[in-house]
């Protein structure tokens, strides 16, 4: 399934001011999509991986529970 990318109001993590390597999403496709794209954001052009809304989801709480250690 592909996510119309061009349109999409993306955003990153309040932590990427650093200026490093970060990510962006693009939250809103989820709901008329189901799928959460997201991209390198020093590569807009670039290619877009989109993963199921609730998968996304449990990404992110895992984040937030500290799951995946620190860096």
């Amino acid at each position: 399934m592909t996510t119309e990318t061009t349109t999409q109001q993306w955003v990153k993590s309040s932590y990427s001011d650093n200026g490093g390597t970060c990510v962006e999403w693009a939250p809103r496709a989820a709901s008329t999509t189901g799928l959460v794209p997201v991209r390198d954001s020093k590569n807009t052009t670039g290619p877009v991986l989109s993963f199921p809304a609730a998968a996304f989801s449990s990404f992110v709480a895992g984040v937030r529970a500290g799951d995946f250690g620190t860096v």
